[in-house]
């Protein structure tokens, strides 16, 4: 049970921050023509911690079927 809400908890971390990256460039594509540097940097952080996340998890059950047979 414990498990299967971490599991929970890391996808929707990992979906709400690409979620709201998307959602703040809209926002200043929308009102200032115009993508800032800094928030460049955060869309890159939340996608690589999305990938990372959702990466690591597919590679771990790719070893653990591997070691169980």
């Amino acid at each position: 049970m414990e498990n299967t809400q971490f599991k929970i908890s890391q996808y929707a971390s990992a979906v709400l921050l690409i979620v709201s990256s998307i959602a703040l460039v809209t926002y200043q594509v929308v009102k200032l023509n115009d993508v800032a540097g800094g928030l460049l940097i955060y869309v890159a952080q939340a996608f690589l911690f999305a990938a990372s996340i959702f990466g690591l998890n597919h590679y771990v059950n790719i070893i653990r079927k591997q070691l169980q047979s």
